[in-house]
């Protein structure tokens, strides 16, 4: 299958989604913005999907992702070299986190069972080529401490879909466990960092390998030292008013005690708190995005675009949204949201993302950015994971807050929550 250029391919994909050649002949196709009119929100959300992630996942299929992707760091890089050299890994573990759910799900229309089959078969023929010493895409796991971060993504992404792991190869399994052992060299950062070993010990305790309950208890008893109130956390010893929250620490959280809570009952009235400081964090998250999708820029890791509201999808997916939140609610807001984050024309250049929150913004990067840093973005995809006969897709749109206030409707009060 011919790798089109992103402009192509999405009004492509869109064609076969909704099964008409005449949208081709629209003037709107000339930006998808005007185009959610003529398709579904799961349309449009497939879509876009498919246009950030597929030439990372067709390039790794085609053994050429180091020859396709742009060699890309930020203007103060702390060590630009090295930052090249993992940013294979991180697009990748980045990508499959947020596309996990999507390859994991089964059904939909005939086109979009035919496309996530064809995912399945290029990311099943990547990883191969990600773990093969003589492949052109080999990927190391013992480059630097950043690789505790991008392995952690790629076990979240086979917690997230147990398909992926299944149908790995046998030989390709055991060189996914050896390479993600090599991670336990690194010292994480006193930090969210400790969830990134977590998850990886998760991922053993899940597929039945041995794995570290120090590090996982470590994590978690430290993480609940760290709770400051009201759904959030600070990002080590001090609070920082980013996206954090959203990006690691709640989703991180809430899967790390769903796997470890399979388990052991050692953590049951942790998990009980964490639940809830999931639910308000939530619903803080909703009520951050605007009437037009774009919401505070602030903190750090700017370039994440649509990965702030990481944890908003990830309550979505996993059907964990509190009462106050209808998933056609959350659904209307988070459309907004790729809307606005992805509708710039400089967003993408010859298929890639660029640096930046809305379109090419290279001056908002961290000395730690790289190529595969903004491909965090996909996790914004997570309710795709859903049916499509899911309330989340099928109900019939709902005001998300912002429009409610600012349109003058009456608007139920909001007040914090002790979770301590």
């Amino acid at each position: 299958m011919k790798c089109l250029s992103a402009p192509c391919f999405l009004i492509c994909l869109l064609i076969t989604l909704t099964g008409t050649a005449s949208y081709a002949q629209k003037k709107t196709a000339k930006k998808s913005a005007s185009v959610t009119s003529l398709v579904s929100d799961r349309q449009f959300w497939l879509a876009e999907m498919d246009r950030m992630v597929r030439p990372v996942v067709y390039s790794l299929a085609q053994d050429s992702l180091r020859i396709m992707m742009p060699k890309v760091v930020a203007k103060r890089a702390d060590n630009p070299e090295q930052r090249i050299q993992v940013q294979y890994l991180e697009v990748l573990g980045r990508v499959l986190s947020g596309i996990a759910p999507w390859l994991q799900g089964e059904g939909g229309s005939p086109q979009e069972v035919a496309l996530r089959n064809q995912y399945r078969q290029w990311v099943l023929k990547g990883l191969s080529h990600a773990l093969d010493s003589t492949a052109k895409d080999y990927m190391r796991f013992d480059l630097g401490g950043q690789q505790l971060v991008d392995a952690s993504f790629l076990a979240y992404a086979f917690v997230r879909a147990p398909w992926l792991w299944e149908h790995l190869d046998k030989t390709d399994q055991v060189k996914m466990v050896n390479a993600l052992k090599a991670t336990r060299r690194y010292k994480p950062v006193f930090s969210n960092w400790l969830l990134f070993s977590a998850m990886t010990e998760a991922f053993f305790c899940k597929y039945g390998y041995e794995w570290d309950p120090m590090r996982v208890d470590y994590a978690l008893q430290q993480l609940e030292q760290w709770y400051v109130g009201d759904g959030m956390y600070t990002d080590g010893v001090h609070y920082a008013f980013d996206y954090y929250n959203s990006y690691v620490i709640h989703p991180y959280l809430a899967t790390i005690v769903e796997v470890i809570g399979q388990k052991t009952t050692a953590y049951t009235g942790m998990i009980a708190k964490i639940r809830k400081r999931n639910e308000r964090y939530a619903v803080i998250q909703e009520r951050l995005i605007n009437a037009d999708g774009s919401f505070p820029p602030t903190g750090r890791s700017l370039i994440y675009r649509g990965a702030a509201f990481h944890h908003l999808a990830d309550m979505a997916w996993r059907k964990a949204l509190p009462n106050e939140l209808k998933p056609a609610q959350v659904r209307g807001a988070l459309t907004a949201v790729i809307k606005k984050t992805l509708e710039s024309p400089s967003t993408y250049q010859n298929g890639w993302l660029t640096i930046g929150l809305y379109g090419a913004q290279p001056d908002i990067a961290d000395v730690y950015n790289n190529q595969g840093s903004m491909y965090l973005a996909s996790t914004i995809f997570l309710p795709l994971g859903l049916p499509e006969s899911d309330p989340f897709w099928a109900d019939a749109p709902v005001k998300w807050s912002a429009l409610r206030v600012w349109s003058g409707e009456d608007f139920p009060h909001d007040h914090s929550v002790d979770l301590r």
